[in-house]
């Protein structure tokens, strides 16, 4: 057959529009590519909520079975249950059908290996690509068998280990999956916690009649935080697409930034782990890296990207890593990201140091305000990344290229980088101690990108 670029590969992942980029037909060659690069006797499949992911993942599986793999299907799950079930049952590698919290008429996967090591450009996808386009595969001797795979008591049984739950007292919680996947999980662990659980837009459904589930958007923070507060609840907890992000907002219905919850957990982690290596981003870093300095821990920072930060996890051997845009990752959790989890941990948290989570959160707002992270669609991103950088000279005390800009100023930074999933660039700034100086800055910076 003929040569055929395929567009919907990523930096890390695969994500594109439904048919043209992705549809049964590219899954196919996608899964036959797999197998020919990855070379797995067994892998584990699964798939979101989403309309087209049914089928999607039987082109995926067709194409796996073509190359003699045997395929474990786990049916409709999060992304975090393919990591678990692809270590949990030893098996050659993991791949989930999802495009996580973009548009509904997108879908994706995301791609493990054996022990569920990440797939990025950098470490087989790039190849998975080019042996895809080429569509020329070896043929198998044999056809891969299909079988049904239930992991789901081993899972919950795992996300319970992170916490004493005698400790906990009756927090009462909101939960939105944004009709996604996680409202399955909170009623799978639900009966082992003493919470009661306010659940809004908890059915699965691939429509999205209450949005995308992102709540990155502000606009999709709105339900959330009016249910936080019309149910006088201790917290909230929202969650994207495929659930391997949770968001916060506290009992004033406040969303809490994922940056001070990275500082949160690392500071959970090293208190029983001191001197750890601790993983971040480069967008916003200042308040990671003083609370990792304050316990002689070790701050290292990676890429932007879930592939590239499980990557520097396991070659630093990371307790924690954690990104601002709310991926946690857990070295017990085969260094990969879970939105189930943080949560269970924060909870964990509130109730040993008896504090709500304003409280445990606000010093650390107070030393490193941020923006939050701010999307702009440009024509020219490398450009623009230029024209920024050239403006701030004068002040720039330090600059660093690993992903995008990130450029210390001495009493401010920030963070400018291209998106690796979406045409947008993505801008955060953070200052010490300084409100009206984050936000004097935060308008220079964003005048400089909406005229370019």
């Amino acid at each position: 057959m003929s040569y055929k670029v395929l567009n919907c590969f990523t930096a890390y992942d695969v994500r594109g529009r439904v048919p043209d980029q992705l549809n049964e037909s590219i899954a196919k060659q996608i899964g036959q590519a797999y197998a020919e690069v990855i070379k797995p006797q067994q892998v584990v499949v699964g798939n979101d909520i989403r309309l087209s992911s049914h089928q999607i993942k039987k082109g995926l599986i067709s194409g796996l079975r073509d190359q003699g793999v045997s395929v474990f299907d786990i049916g409709e799950c999060g992304t975090e249950e393919i990591y678990f079930a692809s270590q949990h049952s030893r098996v050659g590698g993991g791949i989930v059908v999802t495009a996580s919290h973009n548009p509904m008429h997108f879908n994706g996967m995301k791609f493990v290996r054996e022990e569920a090591k990440p797939i990025s450009g950098d470490s087989g996808l790039d190849e998975i690509r080019a042996v895809a386009e080429a569509n020329q595969f070896s043929s198998s001797k044999s056809k891969g068998s299909l079988n049904k795979l239930d992991t789901s008591d081993a899972y919950i049984k795992h996300l319970l280990s992170y916490i004493d739950v005698s400790i906990l007292p009756k927090y009462r919680i909101v939960s939105n999956p944004g009709n996604g996947g996680a409202g399955r999980i909170i009623d799978l662990l639900e009966p082992h916690l003493p919470f009661e659980f306010v659940k809004i837009h908890h059915e699965p459904d691939g429509n999205f009649p209450n949005g995308v589930p992102n709540p990155l958007l502000r606009e999709n923070r709105v339900s959330t935080s009016q249910a936080v507060k019309e149910n006088k609840a201790n917290l909230g907890i929202a969650w994207d697409g495929d659930f391997d992000r949770c968001f916060f907002f506290d009992a004033d219905g406040n969303f809490i930034e994922g940056y001070y919850i990275v500082g949160l957990l690392a500071e959970a982690f090293l208190e029983k782990a001191a001197g750890s290596a601790i993983v971040h981003d480069p967008r916003l870093i200042w308040n990671t890296i003083d609370i990792v300095n304050k316990f002689n821990g070790k701050a290292v920072q990676s890429k932007t990207g879930h592939a590239f930060i499980k990557e520097s996890m396991r070659a630093e051997n990371a307790v924690y890593g954690g990104e601002m845009s709310a991926h946690h990752y857990f070295r017990d959790f085969s260094y990969c990201d879970s939105g189930m989890i943080p949560w269970l941990l924060v909870c964990g948290l509130m109730a040993s140091k008896n504090k709500s989570l304003a409280e445990l959160v606000d010093e650390r707002q107070k030393l490193f305000p941020c923006s939050g992270e701010i999307n702009r669609e440009v024509l020219d991103a490398e450009k623009l990344l230029k024209v920024v950088e050239t403006h701030f000279t004068p002040e720039i005390q330090r600059i660093d290229h690993m992903d995008g800009i990130s450029v210390d100023c001495g009493d401010w930074r920030f963070s400018l980088r291209t998106s690796n999933t979406e045409p947008v660039v993505r801008l955060n700034v953070e200052s010490y101690r300084d409100t009206a100086l984050l936000k004097k800055k935060t308008a220079e910076l964003l005048e400089i990108v909406d005229s370019g």
